[in-house]
């Protein structure tokens, strides 16, 4: 099954630096805190631009340097997702933190709480 494309929700100030590093930085943490996760899919380029009120470049510049540091992943005409892996920067534990998040959420959409989640981690080892 394809993954859910999402919309960015993304709030762009005049006054908060340039556009395409808002827009970075502010996907970047949405894929720290889980907000996103590995294999969603993200707007294309027009349809963020449109829903932002940027130029189409300011964000194909945003997702170009996302791509270029492994946060995202373009697969062409399929569009571009949040990589999996989610790369290590900054604190490990931040890191762990973001991996538990995902790892929970994705269970709890499967219909499982949390103690089952934590269960299968530890029934795995």
């Amino acid at each position: 099954m394809p993954a859910a494309r999402t919309t960015l929700k993304i709030a762009i100030r005049s006054d908060a630096g340039p556009p395409y590093e808002q827009l970075r930085d502010a996907v970047r943490a949405k894929i720290v805190r889980g907000a996103l996760a590995p294999g969603d899919r993200i707007p294309p380029v027009r349809t963020a631009a449109v829903e932002l009120g940027l130029a189409p470049n300011t964000v194909a510049r945003a997702y170009r340097e996302l791509e270029q540091t492994g946060w995202l992943q373009g697969r062409g005409r399929a569009g571009t997702f949040v990589a999996d892996p989610i790369p290590v920067t900054g604190d490990p534990a931040d890191a762990l933190r973001s991996a538990a998040t995902v790892y929970l959420r994705r269970a709890r959409a499967l219909g499982f709480d949390d103690d089952a989640a934590i269960a299968a981690v530890r029934a795995h080892r």
